[in-house]
C-alpha cells in the first residue's frame, strides 16, 4: 500500500518462509556496504538508484543494452518537482566488468527475476547482500532458494514516477522505502543500508516485520493495479464510484485470507485501510496501467495471480482475483503473430486469428481427423476453409480469399466461392503442428481443383478482398463453378 506508515504491532508466527540459517552469523562478518550495484534503471531502480550515485561513486548499475546506451551517452537523469538532476555513473550489461558488489539492490520487475539472479550470481559472493524492492510476495524466498544462504533484505518501495525514456524518469509523488530483516530482527546490515539511504536524502523506514509491511501493499497492488486498467482510468475515477468499494473489499477479503493461511494476518478492516490511504494520491495511474499503455508487460502474474495460484494451494477460494488476472491478460496481452498464428483480414469487420488450439475447438463438421481422404498420399489433421470463413463477418461485396506465406513469398487467390468448397488447411499430423519441413505450420491444399492450383506453404495470413488479390502460381486455376 502506498503509504509510509507502519503498524508497530508485531504478530508471532508471522513468516512464510524461514530462511536457512547462515553458515557464518552475518553479525560477525565485518558489515561493509562499499561497493553497491542497482540493478535495473526504471520508475524504481532508476530514482533510488541515482539519489544513491548522486553522492557516492561507488554506486553501478546492471543495465539492459537500450538502457545501458541512454546512459553511457546522456547519463541518467530524475525529472521531479523538487528539481532536475543527472548523474552518470559506472554501468554495464555484465555484473562482471562493474566492481564486485556487497549490496545489490534489485529494481526490476518480478517476472524478470530469474533472469537478473542468472546474471547476479557470478558476482555475489559470501558476503553480498540483496535488498529487493520489487513488487509481489515471493521476490524473497525466491532468492534465498536461489543463493541458500541468509542474503535477502526484504524492502518495500513508496513511490510514484514512470519511465519518460530509456534512462529518463519522471517523479511526481512520494519516494521512500521501508526496509527489514526476514525473522524481524535489527541487524548491522540493516543499519548500514538504512544509513546509504538516509544519507542520500532518502526516507527509509526500519520495519520489524517486513513480510506483512509487504503483504499490505500487495493488498493496495491487487486492488488499484487491475482496476486502473480495466478502467482506462486513474485511481481517482475507482475512488469516486461507490459501487467498487463493494469488490475492493472482496479482493482485499482474498488477499487477506490467503496472508493469514501464511502466517501473516492483516488487520480486518484492510479494505478500509486501502481505501484511506489511497485517497491523497487519487490523481496517479499505476505502475500496471504505465506499463500497458507504453506496451510492456505487467506483472499481473505476481499480484493477483499469485493470489489465485496460493489459494488454489491452499484450499481458499478467490474468484474476485482470478476474474481480475484473466481479464488483465486479455485486455493487455498482445495479439499473438508470427508462426503458429493465422489471421484472417482485409474486407471483414473485424480480423481474427487462429492458432493450432483455436482451430481444433472449431466445429466437427469442418474438421478432417485425416487428409488423406481428401488427399491421397498426404497425412495430417486439416480445417475446411469454409470452417475459417464462417468465422469472421466478411464485408458484403468481397468476393476473393488470398492465402499469404509467412515470408510474404507465395500467394494464391481464389475465388470466395472456390475457397469454401475447396479449400483445407492442413494444421496437425501425429498429435504436433504440421512442420516446416511438411508446409507447416499451416499449408493450404485444394483437392478438388488439383494442388498445384493452390499450394501455399506456411500460410501465415489470409486476406479477403474485393477482386483478386496477389498470386504467384503459374498455374491457372478452373473457374468457379
Amino acid at each position: 500500500m502506498p503509504s509510509e506508515r507502519e503498524d508497530r504491532c508485531v504478530c508471532s508466527q508471522s513468516h512464510a518462509i524461514v530462511p536457512p540459517r547462515p553458515v557464518q552469523c552475518v553479525e560477525d562478518v565485518e558489515m561493509s556496504m562499499k561497493q553497491i550495484l542497482v540493478v535495473g534503471a526504471g520508475s524504481v531502480g532508476g530514482f533510488f538508484g541515482a539519489h544513491l550515485a548522486k553522492g557516492n561513486p561507488n554506486v553501478s548499475f546492471l543495465l539492459r543494452p537500450d538502457t545501458l546506451a541512454a546512459v553511457t551517452r546522456n547519463g541518467l537523469t530524475i525529472r521531479s518537482a523538487g528539481g532536475t538532476f543527472t548523474v552518470r555513473p559506472q554501468a554495464a550489461s555484465d555484473a562482471r566488468q562493474l566492481p564486485k558488489p556487497d549490496l545489490i539492490i534489485l529494481g526490476v520487475k518480478a517476472y524478470h527475476l530469474d533472469e537478473v539472479m542468472d546474471q547476479i550470481e557470478p558476482v555475489v559472493s559470501a558476503k553480498t547482500v540483496l535488498l529487493t524492492l520489487q513488487n509481489g510476495i515471493d521476490n524473497e524466498d525466491r532468492l534465498i532458494a536461489r543463493f541458500k544462504r541468509d542474503c535477502v533484505v526484504g524492502g518495500v518501495a513508496y513511490i510514484y514516477s514512470k519511465i519518460a525514456a530509456p534512462g529518463v524518469i519522471d517523479h511526481y509523488k512520494k519516494g521512500a522505502v521501508a526496509i527489514g530483516e526476514l525473522m524481524g530482527h535489527e541487524s548491522e546490515r540493516l543499519l548500514a543500508i538504512k544509513d546509504l539511504f538516509t544519507t542520500a536524502g532518502i526516507p527509509c523506514q526500519l520495519s520489524k516485520d517486513i513480510r506483512r509491511s509487504k503483504w499490505e501493499k500487495m493488498c493496495w497492488n491487487c486492488v488499484f493495479n487491475p482496476i486502473t486498467v480495466l478502467i482506462n482510468d486513474s485511481v481517482a475515477r475507482a475512488l469516486d464510484h461507490p459501487e467498487l468499494f463493494a469488490v475492493i473489499r472482496q479482493i482485499v477479503g482474498e488477499v487477506t485470507a490467503v496472508s493469514a493461511a501464511v502466517k501473516v494476518p492483516l488487520p480486518l478492516d484492510m479494505p478500509e485501510r486501502v481505501v484511506k490511504a489511497t485517497q491523497e494520491i487519487r490523481d496517479i495511474h499505476t505502475s500496471m496501467y504505465d506499463d500497458w499503455k507504453a506496451g510492456r508487460p505487467t506483472e499481473i502474474a505476481y499480484l493477483n495471480g499469485y493470489i489465485v495460484e496460493k489459494g488454489r494451494e491452499l484450499g481458499i477460494p478467490t474468484p474476485v482475483n482470478e476474474a481480475l488476472t484473466a481479464m488483465i491478460k486479455a485486455v493487455t496481452e498482445k495479439e499473438q503473430t508470427g508462426p503458429g498464428i493465422v489471421k484472417i483480414e482485409g474486407a471483414v469487420v473485424q480480423p481474427v486469428s487462429f492458432d493450432r488450439k483455436a482451430m481444433q475447438q472449431l466445429p466437427d463438421e469442418h474438421q478432417i481427423a485425416d487428409v488423406s481422404a481428401v488427399m491421397p498420399g498426404m497425412k495430417g489433421r486439416a480445417i475446411a476453409v469454409r470452417g475459417l470463413l464462417d468465422v469472421p463477418a466478411l464485408n458484403i461485396d468481397a468476393d476473393h480469399v488470398t492465402f499469404h506465406s509467412l515470408d510474404g513469398k507465395y500467394a494464391a487467390a481464389l475465388t470466395l466461392q472456390q475457397a469454401r468448397d475447396f479449400g483445407v488447411l492442413v494444421y496437425e499430423i501425429d498429435g504436433e503442428p504440421l512442420p516446416d519441413g511438411k508446409g507447416g505450420p499451416f499449408r493450404l491444399i485444394t483437392p478438388g481443383l488439383g494442388d498445384l492450383c493452390a499450394n501455399v506453404k506456411g500460410v501465415g495470413k489470409i486476406e479477403i478482398t474485393k477482386g483478386p488479390g496477389r498470386d504467384t502460381r503459374q498455374t491457372t486455376c478452373p473457374p468457379a463453378v
